[in-house]
């Protein structure tokens, strides 16, 4: 538990950290006396609601195997995962047991499991008529998802089919979670979304949703100002599973909203009057990743020509910070002050930084910054804006940025699950540190990630995000067996995970010894668990113990002597065997 102790006076815990937080002391027996009982149980409270949410967080178990089907436990996962309290446990369980049967077979399942418990069936109660048929839709929607997920079996076929080239069924592409159950069955030739109607309606309002909410928790954070300019990250794949929401969460930030023709197609997006948001309008700085860049250009061009209306539009600098930000880079003689969508230079991808640390060719964070900044410095949007390389309003936009945004479009894979997000979500918050200092503002920057894969749009701060992650997924005992269970693939899949870790420190100063301490504990000190890592895939195995003892040289683990020393007895184990000695 996170606690901090004053000499003199009562044990206070540390509100700053919370129960989420990932260093503290520990309370020892002779300290109890010392505590104040209103402290203790306002921090008990905490982190029960904690627990809670660690206990409910969903993770991915394992690696897919094309064509299989789901196991019984994982149709109760995904069935009680998409349902949610709409269907109680007992039906759940009754229709993942009830084979191919449909609701009467669900109906007599729940029954006899009830008899069985000398209680009375739930059915059995009187129902209307409305409730019985409004109980009667979800048991038969969940059996047609059971029906649909037990089709994984056709991905083989499909496989097979599209390597003979023969047709092979289209279908929408999304997640079941967000998207229910039309994406289903897989194994189909999926289709994203016309990009001529982005954003949806839905996403559209739900990402007006999440920035509010940003606003108002950077306001609650910040003795009630707002952000002058915010970071959004527009990544292609996520656009596609959310229909737009990232773009829908930048139109509500700047104060617009789409104007469509009798199609349904967005024509353009239109300032809404000041008198009629009341708020300034939000500067965005909008990194879009290659595929966003390269597939939605029209977005691009609409995005464009927004900000472009905002930065002349004539309205007090103090109630447009587009236009504010805009004439100071034009005072300072700037072109294109406008532009507001940076990517990479044309026809190229990535921001490099995940390849400098996986290479550990890096000395500090701030490197690593520069990095992604001289990779995203290119400017595009409508006639010859392609590309055109615009690093001074890059550091200009940094400058004021006061706030970074990340969508994450799937329970499957996180922040810290993949190289990616460390890369340019955390780059792009240090290079926002280093521009916001060189231009004489303090404050720091802050960085909201909003999972987008759920009915929750609250944005949380990413070092909670992190935090839950690590104690929901990577120190998980039951992600872990899973994962090492799936041979080389599952450790590659830890390995990759302790590179971004390391990247997650290098970018944003994330180093709690918690982390690094259970993970060692975890995958290189327990003989049981390191024995599997070093036969299923030996590089894998050298790379955990690469990055433990990387983390520990570049002071982002203080740990034990001992501990480092095991550590590196391993690690020239298995490079001498990775080495043939």
């Amino acid at each position: 538990a996170a606690m901090g102790r004053a000499s003199g006076k009562p044990a206070q815990f540390n509100k700053s950290r919370g129960a989420g937080g990932g260093c503290g002391v520990t309370l020892r027996a002779e300290d109890a006396e010392r505590v104040d009982p209103d402290d203790f149980e306002a921090y008990c409270s905490e982190l029960f609601q904690y627990l809670q949410t660690v206990e409910n967080r969903l993770f991915s178990e394992g690696l897919h195997t094309l064509g299989a089907p789901p196991s019984r436990d994982h149709l109760v996962q995904y069935l009680s995962a998409f349902f949610g309290e709409d269907l109680p446990e007992a039906a759940v369980n009754a229709v993942a047991d009830a084979g191919s049967g449909g609701v009467p077979a669900v109906r007599a399942k729940l029954d006899a499991m009830f008899r069985s418990a000398s209680a009375t069936s739930p059915f059995e109660a009187p129902l209307s008529a409305e409730q019985r048929a409004a109980l009667d839709a979800k048991l038969e929607r969940a059996v047609d998802i059971r029906a649909l997920l037990q089709r994984n079996t056709e991905e083989l076929d499909a496989v097979l089919r599209a390597l003979a080239g023969e047709y092979v069924r289209p279908e929408a592409g999304g997640d079941l979670l967000r998207d229910g159950e039309g994406v289903l069955p897989t194994g189909r030739n999926i289709h994203a979304l016309d990009p001529y109607r982005m954003p949806s309606a839905a996403a559209r309002a739900r990402g007006a949703e999440v920035a509010t909410q940003i606003l108002q928790a950077h306001a609650d954070a910040n003795n009630g100002a707002l952000p002058e300019t915010v970071a959004v990250n527009l990544w292609g794949l996520d656009a596609i599973k959310t229909k737009g929401e990232s773009v829908g969460i930048v139109l509500e930030l700047v104060g617009a909203r789409p104007v469509t023709e009798g199609t349904g197609r967005v024509a353009r997006f239109e300032l809404v009057p000041l008198e009629e948001l009341g708020r300034p309008r939000i500067d965005v700085l909008c990194n879009m990743s290659g595929i966003f860049r390269d597939s939605f250009q029209n977005v691009v061009e609409l995005l464009d020509d927004l900000f472009q209306r905002a930065a002349a539009a004539d309205e007090p600098p103090e109630m447009n910070f587009v236009r504010k930000h805009s004439s100071a880079m034009q005072a300072k003689g700037l072109e294109n002050s406008g532009a507001r969508l940076f990517s990479n230079p044309a026809g190229d991808y990535g921001s490099m930084v995940n390849e400098r640390v996986g290479q550990g060719s890096w000395e500090n964070g701030d490197e690593l910054g520069d990095t992604w900044a001289s990779r995203n410095a290119y400017s595009y949007g409508r006639g010859g804006e392609r590309g055109r390389a615009r690093p001074e309003v890059l550091q200009s936009l940094l400058g004021t940025c006061d706030r970074v945004v990340q969508e994450v479009d799937s329970v499957e894979y996180g922040l810290t699950d993949i190289q990616e997000y460390y890369a340019n979500t955390g780059a792009l918050r240090r290079a926002a540190e280093t521009a916001q200092k060189a231009s004489g503002r303090s404050g720091g920057v802050g960085c909201s990630i909003v999972e987008a894969y759920g009915k929750d749009t609250k944005p949380k701060e990413l070092e909670e995000v992190l935090r839950l992650e690590y104690r929901s997924k990577l120190l998980n005992p039951r992600w872990a067996e899973a994962m090492v269970a799936q041979g080389s693939g599952g450790a590659y899949e830890v390995s990759q995970r302790m590179t971004a870790m390391v990247g997650w420190g290098a970018t944003t100063g994330f180093a709690e010894d918690w982390v690094w301490q259970q993970s060692a504990e975890t995958y290189a000190l327990d003989p049981e668990m390191a024995s599997k890592l070093r036969k299923a895939n030996p590089q894998a195995y050298s790379n955990v113990l690469k990055r433990m003892l990387e983390a520990a040289g570049r002071g982002m683990w203080n740990a034990d002597p001992s501990i480092i020393n095991r550590l590196q007895e391993l690690y020239a184990e298995i490079d001498d065997q990775l080495e043939g000695v």
